[in-house]
């Protein structure tokens, strides 16, 4: 729990720099392990075109985000286990129905949840990170988080 704590935190401060316009300080890193399994979070870009520089000391163990997440294999799945009883089944709070893409997609009462291609701009991703949401039952993983911003900067495809 501490170290999702510590991942959302991360995230919030680079979304806050990324905001500001400032810069994360650069610390070189060491390459894993043969045997480890590496995994690092993609920053959420902000809305204006700065973007926060790779590290300069990139290796071949480095992970990349997925080429393209689906939504039917990898975000629909997370939706129905975090999110539809609130959002669809017994009820449709804040008007959101998660049931279907296009449900999704017509929004809630507050309007759109989703903008695609623009994770740091979108509802939905901003309530997941600030730990609003799903305000009952288990908790997005960092996992699980990091396949939705994937999925909403690489278009928020229907697929």
């Amino acid at each position: 729990m501490k170290k999702q704590i510590l991942i959302i935190a991360v995230l919030i401060f680079a979304i806050t720099l990324s905001a500001c316009g400032g810069q994360a300080p650069q610390s070189a890193t060491e390459p894993a392990a043969p045997t480890e399994a590496v995994s690092q979070p993609t920053d959420i870009p902000a809305a204006t075109e700065t973007a926060v520089p790779a590290t300069e000391a990139a290796t071949s163990t480095d992970v990349q985000p997925p080429a393209g997440v689906s939504f039917v294999n990898n975000i629909k799945p997370i939706f129905d286990a975090r999110c539809i009883k609130c959002h669809g089944v017994e009820q449709t709070k804040e008007g959101l129905d998660m049931q279907t893409y296009e449900n999704i997609f017509a929004g809630s009462r507050n309007g759109p949840v989703i903008e695609a291609g623009n994770a740091a701009d979108s509802l939905l991703v901003q309530l997941i990170v600030d730990g609003e949401m799903p305000n009952r039952g288990a908790p997005v993983t960092p996992e699980e988080l990091q396949l939705i911003i994937d999925w909403v900067n690489q278009g928020a495809l229907n697929n």
